[in-house]
């Protein structure tokens, strides 16, 4: 929002929310029935195609949007090393506006201007009377447009909207308040209507120019340089007629100066050049790829996770897992991307943070939970798990920690497997159960005396049973094969319960819906498991596995992890994290585990905080 909103600053839709596309509906509705009803030769193709082309710019945004993150992510040749947070996230969420407005006037033009529709696929005159005009009219007027708006009465109402993002990412190009917007279709409609009337339009110059546009806008706006110097020493003109994201990135941090839309000429011209920008170009694509200090070692959950994890879709990845019904209309692309997985997924980066110096990033594993349960795929992930170890260590990194069910104990034992197989490893693994176990214990409401323990009886269980029985807490369980494997492993207080009234039930993989339902009303389940449990009451309590909540000092997180509340880490990440920040040279795999106080008050010292904050 802008610093004092001015007249037109909200879209006229905005009410509507994801039902924002039902107004282009009677359009689609008449050109699908039209082209169908028709004759062949009495057919409009310009209308007809008007909706796979607005469907085409969505999915060139979002291939821009995808890499970007990717890049980023990388960090090599990045600009700015400011992060992206949530706010901007949700600022920048109504990016598809601007299409749907596009959408209107191409219909409208269409259906009511003469020489608009059964355009030609192909005129030469056309598309250089485009070219000329954008390099002409366009950009010289869109320069003193945008200085205009850069003055504090505009500003204020409108263009700071779009420079609350001082670190740019592809849809920041297209944040305008509404009023804004109408100013820059109508100066990109120099090109396209002086064609239309001109009888010189094609579709290649009409979709082209269009499609040119969101190019440059999504180009120029990526926080990574990539644009190779070769091509302004061949061509040195260049640098004049083509800016690149450097160029631009100046103009959000600087604010007053490099105010050209794509061709920086007239910031020569008018002395608004910034005197950096050669240096920060040459800067940028020196640039190597962030060494981090800490992996955390991830993979994906469902097939539709796809679209959830940072490098999907941004408004999506941006709150906690949850299905929404429109995926499933995606699912041949779903199962397309199972199958690329499948056959030729690699390790992928997915997010990089910073805190105290320290870098860090996370990387996913290209397979599913359900491929997890496959005895048959254990030897391909272990693979898998293993490289990740070792590009970490060739890398520099201190810590590595295994996410999710990369640490299954049936597929590595917790991860002891890798360092026995790598025993000079100068990287420590981390499996995050002392840090599990902590966050359960302080999760827990004072007072309890007895709690129902339910799940497989893993690393964790034991641990966790142990340490609540020293806080004078009575650990129940439901089966004698769990009572006996519990009072072989301690002789801590456990019993044999026959009933379900327990309130507080602290649970892992393997609780059964039938289960749950012999729960009593109100009960809370604690999850010690890194994934959480089947809900199958809603009259319970059901809390999330174990995590805790990142300090502010922590940067660039506008992802959340999995079904994680926002800046929620789970309990093996922020354990990798806090074995990095206090240099504990020890691994914690296998049957290892680090002092469950020193974790819990090490991460609580570093900035963490339990979930229950962010209630």
């Amino acid at each position: 929002m802008a610093t004092t909103p001015g007249f037109l600053t909200d879209w006229p839709w905005k009410h509507l929310g994801n039902f924002k596309y039902v107004i282009l509906g009677p359009w689609i509705c008449e050109s699908v029935y039209c082209f169908v009803r028709k004759e062949e030769y009495e057919r409009d193709w310009t209308n007809f195609l008007i909706l796979p082309f607005l469907v085409s710019r969505m999915v060139h945004n979002q291939v821009w949007i995808s890499f970007s993150r990717y890049r980023t992510a990388k960090g090599n040749n990045r600009i700015v090393d400011k992060g992206i947070e949530f706010d901007q996230v949700d600022r920048e969420n109504n990016w598809d506006d601007q299409i749907i407005l596009s959408g209107i006037l191409l219909y409208v033009f269409n259906t009511l201007t003469y020489g608009a529709s059964n355009l030609a696929l192909w005129r030469s005159d056309g598309v250089l009377i485009s070219i000329f005009l954008h390099a002409g009219p366009v950009e010289f007027l869109y320069y003193w447009l945008h200085r205009a708006l850069h003055h504090h009465y505009l500003y204020s109402r409108y263009h700071s909207h779009h420079h609350s993002s001082i670190v740019t990412q592809p849809i920041t190009s297209v944040i305008h308040p509404f009023a804004e917007h109408i100013a820059y279709f109508l100066l990109f409609a120099i090109p396209t209507l002086t064609t239309v009337f001109t009888g010189t339009a094609s579709l290649v110059s009409l979709f082209g120019y269009i499609t040119y546009i969101d190019l440059m806008n999504n180009m120029g706006h990526c926080n990574f340089e990539f644009i190779p110097n070769w091509i302004f020493s061949i061509f040195p003109p260049l640098k004049y007629t083509m800016y690149t994201p450097s160029f631009h990135s100046l103009h959000h941090t600087q604010f007053r100066t490099n105010y050209s839309l794509f061709m920086p000429i007239y910031d020569y011209i008018y002395g608004t050049m910034d005197k950096s920008t050669d240096s920060l170009y040459e800067k940028s694509l020196k640039r190597q790829e962030d060494a981090p200090d800490v992996v955390h070692l991830t993979h994906l959950t469902t097939p539709e996770s796809i679209y959830h994890i940072r490098l999907g879709f941004s408004s999506l990845a941006s709150m906690p897992e949850n299905h929404k019904w429109y995926i499933w209309f995606m699912w041949p692309l779903t199962l397309w991307t199972m199958i690329i997985n499948c056959i030729y997924g690699r390790i992928f980066i997915l997010e990089r943070n910073s805190v105290e110096k320290f870098n860090f990033q996370s990387w996913a594993i290209p397979r599913y939970n359900l491929q997890y349960l496959l005895k048959w795929q254990s030897q391909a992930i272990n693979s898998f798990i293993e490289d990740a170890i070792l590009r970490a260590e060739e890398k520099g990194s201190k810590v590595l920690s295994l996410g999710l069910l990369n640490q299954d104990e049936e597929l590595n034992r917790n991860g002891e497997v890798y360092i026995e197989r790598h025993p000079k490893l100068k990287m420590k693994v981390v499996d995050g159960s002392s840090l599990a176990v902590a966050v359960v214990l302080n999760s827990i409401p004072k007072g309890t005396t007895q709690v129902l323990l339910r799940g497989n009886l893993t690393k964790v269980a034991f641990s966790l049973a142990s340490a609540l029985s020293q806080r004078g807490i009575q650990v129940a369980t439901l089966y004698k094969s769990d009572y006996e494997k519990l009072k072989l492993a301690t002789t801590s207080n456990f019993v044999l319960s026959n009933t379900f009234d327990q309130k507080i039930w602290v649970v892992g993989d393997g609780l059964t819906e039938e289960e749950q339902m012999k729960a009593g009303k109100g009960t809370h389940f604690f999850p010690f498991s890194q994934l959480p449990p089947k809900k199958a009451r809603h009259d319970c309590f059901y809390h999330h596995p174990p995590a805790m909540l990142a300090p502010p000092s922590l940067q660039n997180m506008h992802a959340c992890e999995n079904w994680l509340p926002r800046r929620a880490m789970s309990a093996p990440r922020v354990a990798g994290i806090v074995h990095a920040l206090e240099g504990w040279n020890v691994h914690e795999c296998g049957d290892k585990m680090i002092d469950v106080d020193q974790i819990w008050e090490a991460s609580i010292n570093h900035g963490f905080k339990p979930l229950a904050f962010a209630e």
